[in-house]
């Protein structure tokens, strides 16, 4: 598509400055009016105590007999389930709110790159899902089973509410993020902004980074460390195999739409003109 029809395209599409925050505010609005109706329906069911007693089940199966998770702060027990409730609601209405982001963005995109947007928003919010999923079903279970296996029998775990909360959003985030590899990954290569060559010779250097961002995000123990660090590493590689068949797609839609349109010969100009003669 040439830079005429780039403008073409979205001639007559501008509008008032005024009238982009107006309609920011009525998506905002409309996000916010989804998230408080699902907040609303969490907390007629099942509850913000049920909801706390879920995201804490992986740790309370890990500590000793009888011990249970402590509130050092008086408002604890009852801002904490509350902050977990918003965090679901927040979660479960996330297609709501990604639909409103890309319906604000989309009429200031060409179509070849509203095809684009489509499958990343979704793509990208699945594997924020399952970055989730997994730090929560497999790591929260082995991690606190490793941490417990080293405390000495004197000592009673009671770990607090509110440092667990914090330390259960720093680990969803650090494992959704890290599950975004794959599309960063494509991304960078279809805009052509990073050849796949390099992309492949920058392994190494990934990998090193992989280790230290885990040591970073993750507690001072070794498993957590790997695993966080060895999905990266799985992730990248993933990334590298799609963005070649996307490089490989592209490059056969570039030649077909070359011999589609590839200009005729003056041999076949000139049939061509006897042909219409006749």
């Amino acid at each position: 598509m040439s830079d005429g029809d780039k403008r073409d395209e979205l001639e007559g599409s501008e509008a008032p400055f005024v009238s982009h925050l107006v309609e920011l505010r009525d998506r905002m609005i409309r996000a916010l009016i989804a998230v408080g109706v699902v907040f609303g329906a969490l907390m007629l069911w099942p509850g913000p105590g049920p909801l706390y007693d879920v995201l804490a089940a992986p740790l309370v199966a890990n500590l000793p007999a009888g011990a249970t998770l402590i509130a050092t702060n008086v408002i604890s027990p009852f801002m904490v389930p509350l902050k977990i409730t918003l965090l679901a609601a927040f979660m479960i209405a996330l297609p709501v709110v990604l639909y409103q982001v890309w319906a604000f963005v989309a009429p200031g995109l060409y179509s070849h790159e509203k095809k684009m947007v489509v499958p990343l928003v979704v793509s990208s919010t699945v594997l924020f899902f399952l970055g989730v999923a997994f730090c929560y079903f497999f790591v929260f279970g082995q991690v606190f089973k490793f941490i417990q296996s080293f405390a000495p029998k004197s000592i009673t775990a009671a770990p607090d509410i509110e440092a667990y909360f914090g330390f259960v959003i720093t680990m969803f985030l650090a494992f959704g993020i890290a599950f975004e590899i794959p599309i960063v990954v494509v991304v960078l290569a279809r805009l052509g902004l990073v050849s796949i060559e390099k992309l492949r010779d920058a392994r190494p250097y990934v990998i090193v980074g992989a280790f230290v961002i885990s040591a970073i995000v993750t507690p001072p123990d070794v498993l957590s460390q790997f695993m966080l660090a060895v999905p990266m590493c799985l992730l990248y590689e993933i990334g590298l195999f799609f963005a070649r068949l996307a490089a490989r797609k592209k490059a056969e839609t570039e030649a077909a739409a070359a011999e589609e349109y590839k200009p005729m010969s003056d041999e076949e100009m000139e049939r061509e003109l006897d042909r219409a003669d006749r």
